[in-house]
């Protein structure tokens, strides 16, 4: 073997310069990006991020997707629908680490190593902005929808009414100041006051709706026709889906838990998992069982525009709604942050910063507050959005990279996806 010529080793040093150069500029892109730039959080942020995540619009939803379902097939599809998006999310937060020495921060990294660097990116991707973006959209009309409600209760006839339209805008400027906080740690405390909100929230539609009692209720299915009961299992059945949703989430929360050898990041999510579900259940099933007893197929799309009595507390249930939803609104939104300045930096090169950070996020929020005002139809959102992209990507998108991961048969793993 011959001595490599003196160019042969400038051009060595200078490669290996221009590596390190790359991996010194992707760390301080790491450090600034909202998912991975501060990964100090304790296991009870896991929790609250969790409940903000998946405790928010589509729990009030529940009752109506009982109304078109009836009570036995409803009972069947939301307990069903707890106990596979349980162990779906368990196996999700087992994947975040499955690879010695590397961590899958964001849902499509996963989607990568499991199907490949671009096949992975085309087959996450346009799900997981489906669902983020489309949360969003309905949270904005969801705030909107609850702020008039608050205002109606309260005024009782006595002031003008306000179109949903301003309502929409209103809720929505709130977003403008808040999606400028860096990163998920940074509204840790907006994401607790909404987690608590949601609790609160849900417990006052159950005992209210208790209290109503099923005074002359109709359980038969709300449609009359064969086909409008067909559509209506299928849009209850994405209304659930919408309701069960945190997934598309869940890597990127626990992307902000330290890690080490000795203790995985895994052990404090998974804690934090199960505490979140065990107000998911508490929240889902009071609320959809007691919903669809007290109103029967006459349920509202939102529960608790159905309610009226006792006025001081629906109307305080509502403004509580109106906290929790802006909580998920930058809960849903951080990713989708992540996605945006990674493309304008990597792609565009774009300088990272404040000015960028700023122009990005306002046009978000502005895009899709003025989507929110364009479609303010909650019930048809919300079974859109969850048939279309909460149900691949939470009951079984994120199986099938553990199947491809932990077998030698990709194609096997094809044919079940």
């Amino acid at each position: 073997m011959g001595t490599p010529s003196p160019p042969d080793v400038m051009g060595q040093h200078a490669e290996t310069a221009r590596e390190r150069r790359q991996e010194e500029k992707l760390r301080n892109l790491d450090d600034w990006l909202p998912i991975t730039s501060s990964r100090t959080v304790k296991w009870y942020y896991s929790a609250f991020h969790n409940v903000t995540a998946m405790v928010g619009a589509g729990v009030l939803g529940l009752p109506f997707a009982m109304s078109q379902l009836g009570w036995g097939l409803g009972t069947v599809v939301i307990v069903m629908s707890f106990v596979i998006t349980l162990y779906t999310l368990w196996q999700m937060v087992e994947m975040h680490e499955m690879v010695p020495g590397k961590r899958f921060d964001r849902y499509h990294e996963l989607g990568q190593h499991a199907f490949g660097q671009r096949l992975g990116l085309w087959i996450i991707v346009p799900q997981q902005l489906i669902v983020e973006v489309g949360t969003d959209i309905v949270y904005m009309v969801t705030g909107g929808q609850c702020l008039r409600k608050f205002h109606d209760l309260v005024c009782h006839g006595r002031c003008r009414d306000i179109r949903l339209t301003f309502w929409i805008i209103i809720f929505g400027s709130v977003h403008f100041p808040l999606s400028q906080f860096p990163n998920f740690n940074s509204i840790s405390a907006v994401s607790a006051a909404a987690a608590v909100m949601s609790l609160t929230y849900s417990m006052i539609a159950f005992f209210a709706s208790a209290a109503k009692g099923a005074h002359a209720a109709d359980y038969g299915l709300r449609a009359s026709t064969a086909t409008g009961r067909a559509f209506g299992v299928l849009n209850a059945l994405g209304a659930v889906a919408f309701a069960y949703a945190g997934h598309n989430v869940v890597l990127e929360i626990q992307a902000t838990i330290p890690s080490t050898p000795e203790t995985p990041s895994k052990r404090p999510m998974w804690r934090g998992v199960v505490v979140a579900y065990a107000i998911v259940a508490l929240c889902y099933f009071c609320v959809a069982f007691g919903g669809y007893y007290a109103f029967g197929n006459s349920v509202e799309p939102n529960v608790l525009i159905s309610l009226e009595r006792p006025r001081w507390l629906i109307a305080a249930a509502n403004l509580m709604v109106v906290v929790h939803v802006v909580g998920s609104y930058q809960v849903y939104a951080m990713p989708v942050f992540d996605m945006i300045e990674t493309l304008l930096v990597k792609k565009h090169k774009f300088t990272p910063g404040m000015r960028l950070r700023l122009i990005a996020r306002s046009a978000y929020v502005a895009a899709t507050m003025f989507v929110g005002m364009i479609f303010p139809f909650f019930d048809g959102l919300l079974g859109f959005f969850g048939g279309f992209g909460f149900a691949p990507t939470t009951y079984y998108v994120g199986p099938t990279p553990s199947f491809i991961s932990f077998t030698d048969f990709p194609l096997n793993a094809w044919l079940v996806y």
